[in-house]
């Protein structure tokens, strides 16, 4: 069974390689941020607005730079 999974593996697409991969691995971001508002329970933890503040933001920072990869952004510096 295992050799059977293994010759699908090596014979699919990039496409069909990129639909498997990236999907098992967007589900489990969304998992780990299921998990993450757990931390939000104030019967459990004691945080500040600043803490989420900077939770969220270096979460929308990685965001911003995995998403300019799929776009094929480049990180261009300031020119006058």
């Amino acid at each position: 069974m295992n050799s059977e999974r293994q010759d699908n593996k090596e014979n699919e697409s990039p496409k069909e390689r990129f639909r498997r991969i990236a999907t098992k691995r967007t589900n489990e971001v969304l998992r780990k941020l299921k998990v993450l508002g757990n931390c939000a329970n104030r019967q459990t933890y004691d945080y500040t607005k600043e803490d989420v503040n900077k939770i969220f933001s270096a979460i929308h920072q990685k965001v911003k730079e995995i998403e300019a990869k799929f776009r094929g952004s480049k990180d261009e510096n300031f020119k006058l």
